[in-house]
């Protein structure tokens, strides 16, 4: 792929709202600061823009690399080839039926930001995610969940486009919502935004909440170094952090990648970790949890590009 020259027709199919970068680092668009070079990165800010890149991509046989807030996403050293699409659609809009509301919200607002307006609006029902990293798009796609609550415990339904740029509308139950995973964990859909469905609150037992979770968060979470998060998913019968703990691998590192010394299910970048130094990471931790328990556990982040 000759990446000045297709930059230059990529400008000719999206508008100036979405931005095209060439040879761009993915460690400035991921939360771990990790990644190596995406041959052509664009911010689409238009559900048009996103359908004219994926015909773009189709009608010359480009790869094509859809992405969020990259928070919850490792890019190995070697980059991404050809197309990374990066979903940031910032619609926001409430909507008020009776006593309940519906909140209209693009696939490119940040948790944090939601909570925040909605806290404002004295609308309760969205307390759980407002400490969780990233975006509206990436909490759906993987269901996330923390403080007993989860997405599709609000979800109505939401709006997505197909491989081929066609948009459809999806109920909460064709979502297909399960434990960190959802009908669009197969990269046949990409989110565009969805509907929540909340009700009213009091501002001083939303807040506290949060408050609450935030403190949780300080206390109990690594949140002082880039991290994708929790590394690995909980298990359907046990603990995964406490089977890292009691393998006594906190603290444990391979370069700069390390299992923090707070949260043993959190891998953290302590300054300048490699994508490799990471995997390698994870890789002898899951070996010494199987060797221990007899436990296989799995990752929660997503691992994409070359080595």
């Amino acid at each position: 792929m000759d990446i000045e020259k297709t930059s230059k027709e990529l400008e000719n199919c999206i508008s100036r709202e979405s931005k095209i970068q060439e040879n761009e680092l993915m460690s400035k668009h991921t939360s771990f600061k990790v990644g190596g070079m995406a041959d052509i990165f664009i911010n689409a800010r238009t559900e048009q823009d996103i359908k004219n890149t994926l015909g773009y991509a189709k009608q010359h046989n480009i790869p094509l690399t859809v992405i969020g807030n990259g928070s919850n996403l490792l890019v190995k050293d070697g980059g991404i080839r050809g197309i990374v699409l990066r979903i940031d659609l910032q619609d926001f809009d409430i909507r008020q039926i009776d006593n309940e509301y519906i909140v209209i919200v693009g696939a490119g607002v940040k948790n944090g930001f939601v909570a925040q307006k909605l806290l404002i609006e004295e609308i309760e029902g969205f307390e759980f995610a407002a400490g969780i990293p990233g975006s509206i798009g990436g909490a759906i796609r993987m269901n996330a969940g923390a403080h007993g609550g989860e997405m599709k415990d609000i979800v109505l339904e939401t709006k997505c486009m197909d491989m081929e740029g066609n948009i459809k509308t999806l109920s909460n139950e064709e979502q297909k919502f399960e434990y960190r995973n959802s009908i669009f964990s197969n990269n046949q859909y990409i989110v565009l935004s969805t509907k929540l469905k909340l009700k009213k609150g009091i501002y001083k037992e939303i807040k506290a909440k949060m408050d609450e979770y935030t403190e949780w968060r300080k206390e109990h979470q690594p949140l002082e170094y880039p991290s994708a998060g929790s590394t690995f998913k909980r298990g359907t019968d046990f603990i995964t952090a406490k089977l890292i703990d009691e393998c006594g691998l906190k603290g444990y590192n391979i370069g700069d990648a390390e299992v923090s010394t707070k949260h043993a299910g959190f891998v953290v970048n302590k300054g300048n970790a490699q994508a490799k130094d990471i995997l390698n990471l994870v890789k002898y931790i899951s070996e010494k949890v199987y060797e221990k328990s007899g436990k296989k556990i799995e990752l929660e982040v997503q691992v994409i590009g070359e080595d």
